[in-house]
């Protein structure tokens, strides 16, 4: 199906998005910071990323922007993590760059439809093409 970069600080919850996504036929890069995140989808470029907005040093939304200013990766579709969702939260996502936003614990029926619903824009053979340069 899709390359998707998973950029979580929490070994157990890349543990867990992963192998909650390899059974859907994607292929899966693991992140444990911004840091490595970028670097990971400027070499890979990944069709989505499921962003922690909690990470430390440079948090998810920082490096969202980075990823969103870049020619060579602001096409990646980006989904925010959160597990502190506050009023104002999605809007601020929202604002960084981000396609969608989900809160932990994941509703994995419900990210599940984003993410299709987002691959399904992707141009190339995973989509139908649809999403605007």
């Amino acid at each position: 199906m899709a390359r998707l970069l998973i950029i979580d600080d929490t070994e157990n919850n890349r543990i867990l998005l992963s192998r909650r996504f390899r059974p859907r036929g994607h292929d899966i890069l693991l992140a444990e910071d911004a840091e490595r995140g970028i670097a990971l989808a400027r070499e890979h470029r990944p069709q989505l990323i499921l962003m922690d907005v909690g990470l430390p040093g440079m948090d998810g939304l920082q490096a969202t922007r980075v990823l969103k200013s870049d020619p060579s990766t602001a096409g990646i579709f980006v989904i925010a993590l959160t597990a502190h969702a506050m009023s104002g939260d999605r809007e601020k996502a929202v604002a960084a760059g981000c396609d969608a936003y989900e809160t932990k614990p994941i509703d994995f029926p419900a990210l599940f439809a984003k993410v299709d619903q987002l691959l399904a824009q992707a141009p190339g053979p995973e989509g139908t093409g649809t999403r605007p340069s």
